[in-house]
């Protein structure tokens, strides 16, 4: 995947490893992810925060996957939290999961459908 990042230097810096903007080359297939949710192919959904992370990412992996992707191929993610002191472990297993792919990224504390779940999140790859 051809892809430009933009950090403008007119823009605060991009604190938390992603980037202000992606740009992608003319031509490559765009994969939307629908929000996933922790829940695991059996129904089963972890109690603490972590592991809620941990399986979304699981479960975002597994779409890339099917679409014959990586998460090499994403360039936009949006994460739905459910409380403003999850960031701190949110941005933990992101990081962990993520590594040093540069994605443009955006956190926001909502509620979400079930209350069961912590987090949502919803992804954009390009191949």
């Amino acid at each position: 995947m051809k892809k430009s990042l933009h950090n403008p230097a007119s823009v605060g810096a991009a604190v938390g490893g992603y980037t202000h903007g992606c740009q992608v080359a003319e031509g490559q297939r765009i994969l939307f992810v629908s929000g996933q949710i922790p829940e695991a192919a059996d129904g089963s959904i972890a109690t603490d925060f972590e592991g809620q992370a941990r399986q979304v990412w699981r479960n975002i992996e597994a779409v890339l996957q099917d679409a014959g992707m990586t998460l090499d191929n994403l360039v936009k993610v949006t994460t739905f939290l459910t409380d403003r002191e999850q960031v701190p472990a949110n941005r933990k297993v992101r990081n962990e999961v993520l590594g040093d792919r540069k994605v443009a990224l955006t956190v926001m504390v909502a509620t979400t459908l079930e209350a069961r779940w912590l987090l949502e999140i919803e992804a954009i790859a390009m191949a």
